[in-house]
């Protein structure tokens, strides 16, 4: 272990968990008091803004007693391209999530089933909360690593810094319209149809949106090569996709869905059961890369 991982682990890693574990404290404390433990999805977009505007200006503000306008003048291009990334990725999310809460008025189906075992509020919070809190730490790598470590392990020209910008954006680009795609186009299918979502980017994969999530998360390791990068920020979105992928994503929604399908909608539940046949859960197959909605998402 080098003396810049020790730095990494104190400057960066750590405050975030620190942020992350009272926000979620706070959060677990309204869940509890509302029996909804959907609120943790509240804060898992808008704890990343949070923390990236806090790495970014917040810090350097207290520290140094300087104006916002200062600390603003300060960043790079690059930095604010990436910070301008996530909040719009954040607060477009954040948004989504608690609208859809609040018109549905109840708690997500996919936390009934946890609530009914013995005891579940009061291990909740060890358990259910403060884990994503970890988690959250290194996803966080690519958007607060940059504003505490100075220095960079890579040397490009400035031609290719724009490159690898421009390639950076593109790739933010392609995964929030994958992500505001899914989301609008799923919401106009439930207002007219009760059957599964299979067109447009459905027709991709079973899930667009994380998919869209993940590509976006990589776009913010990209943009880091154009700045001050440090190979430990690719693990923010490599932890991003193992999570959504096989602990909170795409797992847990086709768990629950199985769940549910199979014992109050058989229709779906057959529906369920033959896309699972004929499409991937995350990436697409070679055959639907010439998918019209795989070329939409590329365009914009």
């Amino acid at each position: 272990m080098s003396p810049g991982d020790v730095g990494i682990l104190k400057s960066t890693i750590l405050p975030s968990f620190g942020l992350y574990s009272s926000l979620s404290l706070g959060t677990y404390i309204a869940a509890k008091a509302t029996d909804r433990v959907e609120l943790k999805d509240w804060l898992w977009p808008s704890a990343q803004v949070i923390n990236a505007w806090w790495s970014a200006i917040g810090q350097p503000m207290y520290d140094q007693g300087i104006s916002f306008n200062a600390c603003w003048d300060g960043l790079s291009w690059t930095e604010k391209v990436l910070l301008s990334c996530v909040t719009i990725w954040g607060t477009r999310l954040f948004g989504r999530i608690a609208l859809r809460s609040l018109s549905r008025g109840k708690d997500d189906a996919r936390y009934d089933a946890i609530k009914k075992e013995p005891g579940f509020w009061r291990t909740a919070f060890l358990n259910v909360f403060l884990p994503e809190t970890i988690v959250l730490s290194v996803i966080s790598l690519p958007f607060t690593t940059p504003f505490h470590m100075g220095g960079s392990n890579i040397s490009l020209e400035e031609n290719t810094i724009n490159v690898v910008r421009a390639l950076g954006v593109g790739l933010f680009g392609a995964g929030f319209a994958m992500e505001v795609m899914a989301d609008t186009q799923l919401g106009l299918h439930r207002k007219e149809r009760t059957d599964l979502c299979r067109h447009g980017v459905w027709s991709l994969v079973r899930h667009p949106n994380y998919l869209g999530d993940t590509l976006v998360h990589f776009s913010y390791a990209l943009l880091n090569m154009a700045g001050h990068f440090n190979p430990v920020v690719l693990l923010g979105p490599l932890s991003n996709y193992l999570f959504l992928r096989f602990v909170g994503g795409d797992k847990q929604t086709e768990a629950s869905q199985e769940e549910r399908y199979k014992a109050k909608d058989v229709h779906k539940y057959e529906q369920l059961q033959q896309w699972q046949k004929e499409k991937n859960s995350f990436w697409p197959s070679p055959r639907d890369l010439i998918n019209p909605w795989a070329l939409a998402v590329a365009g914009l």
